[in-house]
């Protein structure tokens, strides 16, 4: 069975024009939101992440934090969503 990442892959190529993601007045089409994801999961794989790494993502909603969450499945790790507004301690305690 596919994954995550390669469906969204068969996606991206099924329709690269369509718009993927849209926060405020920025949005990214699939090609470009494949690409990108692509480019930082190749950067997490090269800083060691990979099959069982879990990631802490620490970001308020944007486009950026969609290209991250689908880097770090394409990179084949966990991602582990942190709310900018949770209280330090419990930042810590997770992370």
């Amino acid at each position: 069975d596919a994954g995550l990442g390669e469906l969204f892959a068969a996606q991206a190529a099924r329709t690269p024009d369509a718009v993927a993601v849209v926060h405020g007045t920025e949005e990214l089409t699939y090609r470009e939101l494949d690409e990108r994801a692509n480019r930082l999961a190749h950067r997490l794989i090269a800083a060691g992440v990979g099959a069982g790494s879990r990631v802490a993502l620490f970001q308020e909603r944007s486009v950026e934090a969609v290209v991250s969450t689908l880097a770090v499945v394409k990179a084949g790790a966990v991602y582990v969503p942190l709310d900018t507004r949770y209280p330090m301690e419990r930042i810590q305690l997770i992370v």
